[in-house]
């Protein structure tokens, strides 16, 4: 049998490696890698997305820093505990990787999503007026097992999603995006992270 979640998450993205590959865990005797990868905007800002990849897709691959690579996988995702609290953590799971001879790529961040909206929407306008609309979007996939998905609408594709109900199924055209933002440890800390979500293109109910 095949994995039909190939149908309903996929991925296709080209950038440069920016960091070193690390082991990030072994499963089965099977160790899987981790690294990032800068995938550059046409407004010029770049995104920096992480990247798994499993040693057996890499063998005889040199697969470093500063190379450009062109990745087809799945946006998944797995809680891990950090400091007593459940941390979603989110990463691109690479199915196919190949090397880029230059960086230029037509679109080099896509995303196809189909699944479930599993959290109340959340609504709000921007500072300057922007309309914004929070998804949570559960997307099945083999083993009984779902990747929750956070997803963010813009403008007439917000407004849409501000009425969607808990259960309702969805397809979702977008990029994946990386976001800093400052967290206040205490009085005197301020740590800065980031949070990765979908940016909605285009959607339908």
């Amino acid at each position: 049998m095949g994995d039909n979640s190939l149908n309903t998450n996929n991925v296709i993205m080209a950038g440069e490696i920016c960091s070193e590959m690390e082991l990030s865990h072994k499963s089965y005797g099977e160790g899987f890698y981790s690294f990032f990868l800068k995938v550059k905007r046409l407004s010029g800002y770049s995104d920096i997305i992480p990247i798994m990849v499993s040693e057996r897709l890499i063998f005889n691959m040199d697969i470093h820093k500063g190379l450009y690579v062109l990745i087809n996988g799945q946006l998944r995702t797995y809680n891990k505990i950090e400091e007593d609290r459940n941390k979603l953590v989110i990463t691109i799971f690479a199915r196919e990787i190949r090397v880029l001879l230059d960086e230029v790529v037509r679109n080099p961040n896509r995303i196809y999503l189909e699944g479930f909206i599993c959290k109340p929407p959340i609504y709000r306008l921007t500072p300057l007026g922007r309309e914004i609309c929070d998804i949570m979007l559960a997307v099945n996939r083999a083993y009984n097992k779902s990747d929750y998905i956070p997803c963010i609408a813009w403008g007439r594709n917000a407004k849409f999603s501000q009425s969607l109900e808990v259960g309702a199924h969805i397809k979702i055209w977008g990029r994946i995006q990386s976001r800093e933002y400052k967290k206040k440890i205490n009085d005197e800390k301020v740590e800065v992270k980031t949070a990765f979500e979908v940016s909605i293109l285009k959607m339908e109910g």
